[in-house]
């Protein structure tokens, strides 16, 4: 009676009345044709009733918080013993998924990264740096001392306009100059600049020669000040070599000015808009037009079909006449195979052509004129990909797709400011680059990487990393 499990009568879902044995210590597998009762009989049958009996062990102070379990639709059910079920679970599969993700090692990293990683400016590679407003006073008296110097708050970069609301902003509050493009300019009325020309404009708060008679308060005040219209950023110009440098209260570049938001997590997530590429929205790929599979075979001509999209999609006797005018400009046979059109005219079906066209009509003394406003086939299948509102368009325009490396994060799916946080000189997306033996026996060197402040902030993150490492 012990060697086996015994099942009479099973009757849940699918099956009819059956009848089994199945021997005890051995490894049994049931096996038969999609719904013909496997799990019926394996997880709603014997699972069920060997819970429920468990269960039934318990008092009834206890069953009341596990609720109620219904006996099987079975007669009788012997040798059975407390059961586990290891049931069936399928991940899903999403382009955004990783192993990384799957086991959460990822997020353990990127709360690794946001903590204890030293950020490094993507203009010029130098490490950012963040100061206390007492700290910019010490080094300005350092590096300035006995100068003649302004002390300006970084208000436009690198932009466009004419900028005559900001500067009547600026004479409301007082100040009377400002430095555009690297010159001092007194703010005057309706003063305003070239609009299609990019301005640098920072605003001046003090000037001042930095010697014992400069008292510190009136130093930090303008330091304050500077901090308050410049978001955090202020400038020093030296009047002797005309150099500015910037300082900054966020992670800020020493020479360019350029500032980090404060790292959080999700600035190391790919499934966040913090810190996804804003090229390939987190998935490291884009999707392109294919040329060879618009062009499938180069034996075909127009007539016979050589441009496969408009062989399967409705509605395209517009983009054949406009293409058959691009024909025409060119004095070309809607009979030539694809191998041998011009190279031009190839681009203008490619990337469209916008233009009105004489051509002179053969075997007659008169000339026809074409007005072609043609998209392009890549454009127009490019806002097909996009437009995922209508199915069977969006599906048709992806068969002539291929998925190419994007290039501004290069496979890695992460902004460029997320990439310059690196930890012994490697950013996050190459660490979960690493295979699972490699980050293991990174993880363990890192001890002797990192400084003493980074040791504690880093010591728990990098047991359960390398926990989690190990049991795979």
């Amino acid at each position: 009676m012990n060697d086996f499990i015994e099942v009479y009568g099973a009757r849940e879902h699918n099956l009819k009345d059956i009848d089994v044995k199945i021997p005890r210590e051995k490894l049994v597998v049931i096996t038969g044709l999609s719904g013909s009762g496997k799990s019926s009989l394996a997880f709603d049958t014997i699972y069920a009733e060997g819970q429920r009996r468990y269960i039934e062990t318990f008092s009834a102070y206890a069953r009341q918080f596990l609720g109620g379990m219904e006996r099987p639709d079975v007669d009788k059910i012997d040798g059975l013993s407390p059961v586990i079920a290891i049931e069936q679970k399928t991940t899903s599969k999403s382009p955004r998924s990783t192993v990384g993700t799957i086991t959460e090692i990822y997020d353990f990293l990127r709360l690794l990264f946001a903590r204890a990683a030293t950020a490094y400016s993507y203009n010029t590679g130098e490490e950012m740096v963040s100061y206390s407003d007492s700290q910019i006073k010490d080094l300005i008296k350092q590096n300035y001392s006995d100068k003649k110097l302004a002390i300006l708050a970084p208000l436009v970069r690198g932009r466009k306009g004419h900028y005559r609301e900001l500067f009547a902003q600026v004479s409301k509050k007082g100040y009377m100059e400002v430095r555009v493009d690297g010159e001092i300019l007194e703010v005057t009325s309706g003063m305003k600049l070239d609009r299609y020309k990019m301005h640098d404009i920072e605003l001046i708060i003090d000037k001042l020669k930095l010697n014992d008679k400069i008292s510190d308060e009136r130093l930090m005040n303008s330091i304050d000040m500077a901090m308050q219209q410049g978001d955090n950023v202020m400038m020093i110009l030296d009047y002797e070599t005309n150099e500015s440098r910037f300082y900054s209260r966020n992670l800020m570049c020493p020479t360019t000015g350029i500032s980090y938001p404060t790292p959080e997590p999700n600035s190391f997530s790919f499934n966040s808009p913090k810190g996804a590429c804003p090229t390939c929205n987190g998935l490291g790929e884009l999707k392109v037009v294919d040329v060879n599979k618009v062009f499938p075979d180069p034996n075909r001509s127009l007539k016979n079909g050589m441009i496969a999209p408009l062989e399967e999609l409705k509605n395209t006797t517009r983009i054949r006449k406009q293409i058959e005018s691009i024909y025409a400009k060119y004095g070309e046979s809607v009979d030539t195979p694809y191998k041998k059109l011009k190279t031009d005219l190839v681009q203008d079906i490619l990337y469209g052509l916008k233009e009105s066209v004489d051509v002179q009509l053969k075997f007659a003394d008169v000339s026809k004129i074409y007005k072609i406003d043609f998209e392009g086939i890549i454009p127009f299948l490019e806002e097909m990909m996009d437009d995922k509102a209508h199915p069977s368009s969006w599906s048709v325009s992806r068969k002539f797709s291929k998925n190419i490396h994007c290039s501004d994060c290069n496979g890695f799916r992460l902004n460029q400011e997320s990439l310059h946080f690196k930890i012994d000189q490697k950013h996050i997306g190459e660490v979960s680059h690493f295979d699972l033996q490699f980050l293991r026996n990174w993880i363990h060197t890192l001890d002797k990487k990192l400084d003493k402040k980074q040791q504690i902030i880093a010591q728990e993150i990098l047991k359960e990393i390398d926990t989690r490492l190990t049991f795979l």
